[in-house]
């Protein structure tokens, strides 16, 4: 058996992802509610960009959060963000999204006017923006 020396590593395999099997979204009757009703998020900052995670506690409710919360619905519930880059990822292993607002904090935390220059409240921010959302997913 060869056994690797310090400083010494085996080449790495390649990983394949983990598929994900999301069921259907949600669906039903809709209710007008906050996004937080039915999901959790986390924000802070990164350099001079906003950074925003948001996720489901169920497949079926991040089914319908990944098809509803795209970039732009992002910008038109965040006004501030509708002029600047805004990126987005997707983590289905987490049931979660995330998305980077380019440029929301000037150019940091040291520079930045706003009254949450390290995006802190960004994601309570997003949580309580009104949406309409199946009234299966309110917690």
């Amino acid at each position: 058996m060869d056994v690797p020396r310090a400083g010494r590593q085996s080449p790495a395999e390649p990983v394949a992802p983990a598929r994900v099997e999301i069921p259907s979204a949600a669906t039903g009757d809709l209710i007008r509610a906050p996004l937080g009703a039915a999901f959790a998020a986390r924000s802070g900052d990164k350099g001079g960009n906003g950074n925003v995670g948001i996720w489901a506690d169920n497949a079926a409710g991040y089914a319908w959060l990944a098809g509803y919360l795209t970039s732009d619905r992002l910008k038109a519930l965040m006004p501030e963000a509708a002029e600047l880059e805004v990126r987005r990822y997707e983590f289905p292993n987490l049931l979660a999204l995330n998305f980077v607002v380019v440029g929301l904090l000037g150019e940091g935390v040291a520079s930045s006017t706003r009254f949450d220059p390290q995006a802190k409240s960004l994601g309570e921010y997003l949580r309580s923006r009104m949406v309409e959302m199946p009234r299966a997913l309110l917690r």
